[in-house]
């Protein structure tokens, strides 16, 4: 089994809080998210993170030729604590692959949905996703 360890320190005042893993870069974080993300915010950009990453990589070793990648987040919450996420909306945006590699890439954003992506397979079961596909 793999596990991973990270840690935060509470800055002294307000909701504010910097961490991150052990001897690796630190990131801040916000209730509110003035100043820094939100942790719920940095839910969405790690699930962003997790996917993006696995369809750079499937694509990668597929031989698709990519220029950019960019991925946006939206994400419903429920009205009442705790406020999880019931939906989240997902658009990968591609440039660089040709017409006829229109279809890998479905493939591997599908691969990641359904099997890669540790951080969606961690939100609960009955979270509602739509993802699409655009080019830049």
């Amino acid at each position: 089994m793999s596990s991973s360890r990270v840690g935060l320190r509470w800055m002294g005042d307000g909701l504010g809080f910097v961490g991150g893993a052990d001897g690796g870069p630190e990131i801040s974080l916000e209730s509110g998210g003035a100043r820094s993300p939100s942790p719920t915010q940095l839910l969405l950009m790690s699930l962003a993170g997790c996917m993006g990453i696995d369809v750079v990589d499937i694509l990668g070793k597929s031989r698709v030729p990519l220029e950019a990648l960019e991925v946006t987040v939206e994400g419903d919450r429920a009205l009442f604590p705790p406020k999880y996420f019931t939906a989240i909306r997902l658009t990968y945006r591609v440039r660089g692959p040709q017409p006829e590699h229109e279809e890998r890439v479905r493939r591997a954003v599908a691969l990641s949905k359904e099997k890669y992506c540790s951080v969606l397979h961690t939100l609960r079961s009955d979270l509602s996703l739509d993802i699409r596909v655009e080019r830049l």
